[in-house]
């Protein structure tokens, strides 16, 4: 087994090992129903870092936008979701087929923005990519669907506007979203589609494809001297991202007896949070990224019952997790006590 499978397994050991502890802790009645709540959106959250950590750390980009694409798969999932709940009665097929349209659409966006967008860089990109998100968002806030006998019904103005017969069913409300998507989230499928998110985007990185997009990130006049289109790869990257964050959305909504677009849902603030779990796990490190999105999703509730301390304790825990991984004495600390548990290990293997 060489080294990169090595690696990719104890990724997916990793994963597995947690969600049997958790289970385990469910069943046993030990976990609180406040953090049973939260483990849904866990799972949103590690996709969301896993799929980011591939523009920022892989492909080497700033982007700020990725709440903007959580925000298209969260509301063409949902949309489906509620349309199709009569007509589609076997929950698993219906949910299905909305992953796949929520990951369908953010990737669509992530193409048609990236297409201009890409041709940015560093604070620019970042610049252009946030200014998305809120755009994004401001249109599902004013935005209004409904549907009737003569079909789909679209305003920016208010519900009176959609001009409905009288039994019309309004689906999207403005700032108000929309109401009664099905539940079907679960801690079970979070995790699966973790693994999925984790099966694909270390395979992209470890492929031919994700070594040319490596290549861009570490100098791109290089890359384009030897042939790589970099148009290509970088468009590749940033859509793969971008649909990864929508089945995040997916997740998301699925789990909201109301899903709106609020700015704490999908605003600015969520999209920083997002890039800190990148930047605290190690850009470039998946496995970090997972880690830094359950520490700090789970850490604030962790510490409720300090309530004076709590978010003390919380600042705390991030320049503790900034400094471990980026300051020059933590990786030359963490070299050297590597490297002795390898030769350490391989002399007792020799022995053997």
């Amino acid at each position: 087994m060489n080294k990169i499978t090595r690696n990719n397994l104890i990724t997916y050991v990793l994963v597995i090992v947690l969600y049997i502890i958790v289970q385990a802790m469910i069943m046993s009645g030990s976990l609180s129903s406040l953090m049973q709540g939260l483990l849904v959106p866990l799972c949103a959250y590690v996709i969301l870092a896993v799929s980011l950590n591939l523009t920022v750390g892989i492909l080497g980009e700033l982007s700020l936008g990725h709440a903007g694409f959580m925000c298209v798969g969260a509301f063409f999932s949902a949309f489906f979701s509620k349309c199709t709940a009569a007509s589609i009665p076997a929950a698993g097929v219906r949910y299905f087929i909305a992953l796949l349209i929520g990951a369908a659409a953010a990737g669509i966006c992530g193409i048609l923005i990236g297409i201009p967008v890409l041709r940015l860089k560093g604070d620019y990109l970042a610049i252009v990519t946030l200014a998305f998100g809120e755009i994004i968002k401001n249109i599902m806030n004013i935005l209004f669907v409904g549907r009737d006998a003569n079909g789909f019904h679209f305003s920016t103005k208010d519900v009176m506007a959609l001009n409905m017969e009288p039994d019309g069913v309004v689906i999207i409300n403005g700032p108000q979203g929309i109401t009664g998507t099905p539940k079907d989230s679960t801690f079970t499928v979070g995790v699966l589609l973790i693994l999925l998110t984790l099966f694909i985007v270390l395979n992209l990185i470890h492929s031919r494809s994700g070594r040319a997009i490596m290549s861009i990130r570490d100098n791109r006049i290089a890359a384009e001297s030897i042939g790589i289109n970099v148009t290509k790869y970088k468009l590749m990257a940033f859509s793969i991202s971008a649909a990864l964050a929508g089945v995040a959305g997916v997740i998301y909504a699925h789990n909201l007896a109301t899903l709106t677009a609020q700015p704490k849902n999908f605003g600015y603030n969520m999209s920083i949070m997002i890039l800190v779990f990148v930047v605290l796990g190690g850009i470039g490190n998946i496995r970090g990224s997972i880690i830094a999105a359950i520490v700090l999703t789970l850490l604030p509730e962790l510490l409720r019952s300090l309530s004076d301390y709590r978010m003390l304790i919380y600042a705390v825990v991030l320049i503790v997790m900034m400094l471990f991984n980026w300051s020059p004495k933590a990786i030359e600390w963490r070299e050297k006590y590597t490297e002795k548990f390898r030769s350490k290990k391989k002399a007792k293997a020799e022995e053997v």
